[in-house]
């Protein structure tokens, strides 16, 4: 498996242990249950969510940014 399916795969699964988070937040909040952890849970998937997300959103540019200069160079 190449790397960049890795972090592909990395990002889905993140995502949703996020989503599942936030519908505990949201739960807890239904409930009227005052418990800052249940809030501050979303945070922990969140953090890698972004650096992934970040990092498949830049592949596309500096793919093309590579093609640009092989044709310019040659």
């Amino acid at each position: 498996m190449s790397p960049n399916m890795r972090i592909r795969q990395i990002h889905r699964w993140l995502s949703i242990a996020f989503t599942l988070a936030v519908i505990a937040n949201i739960v807890a909040l239904t409930m009227q249950i005052q418990a800052t952890w249940i809030g501050l849970m979303a945070f922990v998937p969140l953090i890698p969510l972004l650096a992934t997300g970040l990092y498949l959103f830049a592949l596309p540019y500096v793919g093309r940014r590579n093609n640009d200069v092989n044709e310019v160079n040659a």
